[in-house]
């Protein structure tokens, strides 16, 4: 069990989680090729979660999204296939904010109770529920059949005949028809369906699109299933709300609450205001808030301090790819945590894939030191390459020691995407899109993770050796207690120990109670032996005498080695093998 406070994040794509099927038939339909369900997620399932460290499960794909499918006898209208991406749909056009996919429920009827009774049993098995919001657009077809009694939906009182009101939600091409773009011949299985039903999709005026494209007829690699929403800001970018001073920089979420309870605010914000805090009643712990710098961050301090008001230990992950815009999002968007993907990942998928030095490492730290623990790691999520893919390393121990460093430079919180424990590879043709990725637009199985569920068994029995030995490594990782400051000793080493060399990275954790030396070798084919040097002034702060200590590998315990200090600096030898981690903690008895 974990000592620290790390959060854990273990994303789930909810629909594919529980799919036994493997059939896995280019744009088969859930019948071909079978779907996941709330169900599915046993105590059994959640319990070995829970055990593989993880602090919080994010449920992807949750909110009711359009979708290829016949749900009228529920009262759902159909999605027309042209604006719906793959069969299962993009869970990022959301169709209805206060239900849930009716996919995923044994008894579609029954959809938002069986969510319900999810939420109790990950609670009940010591996991916090996280669910998307994505407040930059919605599904073209928006229509919520769920809303509580005097809730308007989107767009429903808005002025088509302007392309701008502050009170509109969308944006619109007043006098121009929505036509659907022209479509690349792997999309013909479902356009051809399409045509045959005569579904055509009818759209007067034309909304603009979730992209941003103003167009009445985007291009197919727009996001032209969705539309974009409005929150104030002019065609001309001029906005159309009071705007925060950096006062506000400081000042904690009940000052911004306050802030926003005297000012009027564009509709838009006050929907989704309701949107999050039905969401909260019904027990969901925090939210992951979709491409949230397409959003202005005043509304960000205005939604997240209500959310701050109803739950304040709410967490709040923003995907967000500008650096220049991160601490604003934090300090005046009230975010808890922001994707580091732009240095952090990056960086370590081009060490990975490329060979790149680990000199990079070091100064992406130093850059972010304010707002490193705000800073969320990973290596996979829905959007990226599977490690495992040919795109990216080939097989997945080749990201043992970036997932290392990122599970321990900091506090920050650290993600893995379900199946990413078992190198799963995501080279299934869904239908949508290109393999390398599990299809987020399709009902496809998951071959690894599906080894791992062994027939809702949750056991591993049918995972190879290899796929067991990378589970046991994230399950030891996830759960080390490394806490305390970072320090970096790599440039430190870089120039002033033998050996030491830019395909091998370490730094230091810790403090007076507890002392962590972190070393791993990014090489897949050279181990490197080398006498590493730990500086005067983290030997200082760990108000270590000199003298000789013992260093114990905490990931395995199956290496030691010894730490001399003489006139407070520190000296041990460390011999690491290709693609090792070595996290040695230091012993006291001397």
């Amino acid at each position: 069990m974990k000592e620290s406070n790390k959060k854990v994040v273990y994303q789930v794509f909810t629909r594919l989680f529980g799919n036994t099927n493997n059939t896995n038939k280019p744009w088969g339909t859930k019948q071909e090729n079978g779907v996941g369900k709330f169900s599915d997620f046993t105590d059994k399932a959640l319990q070995e979660i829970k055990d593989l460290g993880a602090t919080h499960i994010w449920f992807t794909g949750v909110p009711h999204h359009a979708l290829v499918g016949d749900y009228t006898a529920i009262g759902i209208s159909n999605d027309a296939p042209e604006v719906v991406k793959g069969r299962a749909g993009s869970p990022y056009a959301v169709k209805d904010y206060y239900n849930v996919n009716p996919d995923l429920a044994d008894n579609p009827e029954n959809r938002l109770e069986e969510f319900k009774a999810l939420i109790e049993r990950t609670h009940k098995n010591g996991l916090k529920v996280i669910i998307d919001i994505v407040p930059n657009h919605v599904a073209r077809k928006y229509e919520s059949v769920s809303k509580p009694q005097g809730i308007k939906g989107f767009g429903e009182d808005d002025n088509t005949s302007v392309q701008y009101d502050v009170n509109n939600n969308f944006y619109y091409n007043p006098g121009e028809a929505f036509q659907v773009p022209d479509y690349p011949h792997d999309f013909l299985p479902l356009n051809k369906e399409a045509i045959a039903n005569d579904r055509k999709f009818h759209e007067f005026p034309a909304k603009w699109t979730g992209n941003g494209s103003r167009k009445s007829k985007p291009d197919f690699n727009d996001w032209y299933e969705t539309v974009k929403l409005n929150f104030g800001v002019r065609p001309d970018g001029t906005k159309d709300f009071p705007e925060l001073s950096d006062d506000f920089n400081d000042k904690d979420y009940k000052a911004h609450f306050q802030f926003w309870e005297s000012k009027t605010v564009p509709n838009t914000w006050l929907k989704f205001k309701d949107i999050a805090l039905f969401w909260l009643s019904l027990g969901v712990d925090g939210f992951r808030f979709d491409m949230a710098e397409m959003v202005p961050v005043e509304f960000w301090s205005y939604l997240n301090s209500n959310i701050k008001m109803k739950n304040p230990d709410a967490f709040l992950l923003a995907e967000i790819y500008n650096p220049k815009a991160y601490r604003d999002y934090i300090r005046k968007g009230k975010m808890d945590y922001l994707y580091d993907k732009v240095q952090l990942y990056d960086t370590l998928r081009g060490i990975i894939s490329h060979g790149r030095s680990t000199d990079a490492i070091a100064p992406i730290q130093k850059e972010l030191a304010d707002i490193s623990e705000n800073m969320l790691h990973f290596l996979e999520n829905h959007d990226e390459q599977r490690i495992a893919s040919p795109e990216f390393a080939g097989y997945p121990e080749k990201a043992k020691p970036a997932m290392t460093v990122s599970t321990l430079i900091s506090d920050a919180p650290v993600m893995i995407y379900f199946g990413q424990e078992v190198g799963e590879k995501g080279a299934e043709r869904g239908g949508f899109g290109s393999p390398s990725r599990t299809s987020i637009f399709d009902y496809v199985g998951v071959p690894a993770h599906q080894r791992w569920m062994n027939n809702k068994q949750f056991d591993g029995g049918q995972l190879s050796e290899n796929e067991k030995q990378l589970r046991d490594f994230y399950k030891r990782l996830l759960n080390l207690p490394v806490s305390g400051f970072y320090a970096d000793i790599h440039e430190h080493n870089r120039k002033n120990t033998e050996f030491y060399n830019d395909k091998v990275y370490a730094f230091v954790r810790g403090d007076e109670e507890n002392q962590w030396i972190v070393i791993v070798n990014f090489s897949d084919t050279d181990g490197f032996g080398f006498d590493l040097q730990i500086p005067q002034f983290i030997i200082g702060s760990w108000f270590l005498n000199d003298g000789t200590y013992t260093a114990i590998d905490a990931l395995y315990e199956n290496q030691k080695t010894a730490l001399n200090i003489t006139n407070g600096q520190g000296k041990m030898r460390v011999d690491i093998a290709p693609l090792q981690s070595l996290v040695f903690k230091i012993s006291k008895s001397h």
